[in-house]
């Protein structure tokens, strides 16, 4: 607490796909174990280090393990504010990693295995609200940033653009958005399911489900821990601690493309530049954030929406963890060297929690 502590950066590289495979794509990045990977192609011969990185062959168990996770829900329930985001090129497998399959619903769950960190951290903190024996009262709230505009996914009817606020003790926040209160695993994968169903995707020639905004899931986590044994004379709550107040927040970023290979035209290539530009706010205030605390100058926050809901968690007083995704494939390498660059600038970061 009030150390400086560096944003984790891990690194998740998919499989190659079926049409990459037929298409004769050659595999340019490989696993060196102990955080590194190594990216040779023509031209291309460099080696990154990241605080972990998970290959094809790794389980969601072993990326929500090896990523720490875990540690950020604990984290979370003791009142610090904890963000992780997701990011890398259109169909790397983002929302795979956040979530799990696309096809899942309520009727049709994925299979356990499958699960992303997302229902894997609602079980952790479940699991540990229980254990603890604290008094926990825990809501959640979900909202897109589409074309530049704020929308609720969880208030009822068509999703409407809400006005972004400042204020001395939240910092940047949505105004009038929906938080809803849950005590079950069924109750916040149901939001998380109905949220995601409302959000905008298209298909294009690189993604038949590219998500077209970006995503931001926060868990609300209030406790109180109250002793279980008062002492003679004492109320219940006499020896109560004071309440906590953290929150867990989930950022499934659009995917960064380029137009001329996505194939879009019209609304599409609107949507495309809106995500890119957001996208280059948040490289630029990541790249500010990466000098030294004496030497850095204005953090431009207010470039985007997504730079506003996210200035906290960068440069504030939270804990972050970037899980960079990306694709193996020698056609993808310009956007895989793009975002390799990016997690390496974010790894030199520094919070003050």
């Amino acid at each position: 607490e009030g150390r400086d502590t560096r944003l984790r950066v891990v690194l998740r590289v998919r499989p190659l796909t079926c049409t990459e495979t037929r298409r004769g794509d050659q595999q340019v990045v490989h696993s060196l174990g102990d955080g590194a990977v190594h990216v040779s192609a023509a031209r291309h011969d460099a080696t990154f280090g990241f605080s972990a990185v998970f290959d094809a062959g790794a389980s969601q168990e072993a990326v929500f393990e090896g990523s720490g996770m875990r540690q950020l829900v604990e984290l979370a329930i003791d009142g610090f504010s904890c963000t992780v985001f997701a990011f890398g090129q259109t169909g790397s497998g983002k929302t795979y990693t956040l979530m799990g399959p696309l096809a899942q619903s309520e009727t049709q769950p994925a299979s356990p295995a499958l699960l992303g960190l997302m229902q894997r951290s609602f079980t952790c903190l479940l699991e540990q609200s229980r254990s603890r024996g604290s008094d926990l009262a825990l809501s959640a709230s979900y909202l897109e940033i589409y074309n530049e505009q704020v929308r609720d996914l969880l208030s009822p009817g068509p999703p409407c653009a809400l006005p972004l606020r400042w204020s001395k003790t939240r910092g940047f926040y949505a105004e009038n958005q929906l938080s809803v209160e849950f005590e079950s695993l069924e109750a916040i994968v149901s939001l998380l399911l109905q949220g995601s169903q409302r959000r905008r995707t298209s298909a294009h020639a690189l993604n038949r489900h590219s998500s077209r905004s970006h995503a931001l899931l926060t868990i609300h986590v209030r406790s109180r821990a109250v002793s279980a044994h008062p002492a003679p004379g004492e109320g219940w709550g006499a020896s109560a601690c004071p309440s906590k107040q953290g929150t867990l927040c989930f950022v499934d970023l659009a995917g960064s493309e380029r137009v001329k290979e996505t194939g879009s035209s019209g609304e599409l290539s609107v949507e495309a530049n809106s995500i890119n530009r957001s996208l280059l706010a948040l490289g630029h205030c990541i790249s500010l954030l990466a000098k030294p605390r004496g030497k850095r100058t204005h953090i431009p926050y207010r470039d985007s929406k997504l730079t506003r809901l996210l200035a906290r968690s960068l440069g504030g007083s939270g804990i972050t963890l970037m899980v960079a995704c990306i694709s193996p494939s020698s056609r993808c390498l310009s956007e895989t060297l793009s975002t390799l660059h990016y997690a390496s600038r974010a790894r030199r970061v520094t919070t003050r929690p």
